[in-house]
């Protein structure tokens, strides 16, 4: 990356770090709640198989299949197509404590 401005640089490491902060707490805010719940893993590996600290990259890539589609005729919504969020899905935001709803219109 060449930033030569000294206020670009400044910007982008304040924005490295306001990143890592988001992802420590997602880590923690997660793994606080699996030992609150006595739950020692948690399977969002693939093929289901248990972690017993979940990354933020596993989390984020839990998610990344979850879409919401829009159908529209004329800048008018005709009809909206929700995430089917999988249990999986739903016990990590439950976990998490976000409502299933801020993945809802």
């Amino acid at each position: 990356m060449f930033l030569k401005n000294p206020g670009r640089i400044e910007a982008f490491f304040t924005m490295y770090f306001l990143a890592l902060l988001v992802q420590a707490l997602i880590e923690r805010e997660l793994r606080g709640a699996m030992k609150r719940r006595q739950l020692k893993s948690l399977p969002i590996y693939p093929e289901e198989r248990r972690c017993p600290r979940p990354t933020t990259e596993q989390i984020l890539r839990l998610f990344a299949h979850a879409q919401r589609h829009t159908l529209m005729r004329d800048a008018l919504v005709v009809q909206t197509f929700e995430a089917d969020l999988t249990p999986r899905q739903q016990q990590v935001l439950e976990l998490l404590g976000v409502p299933q709803r801020a993945f809802r219109s």
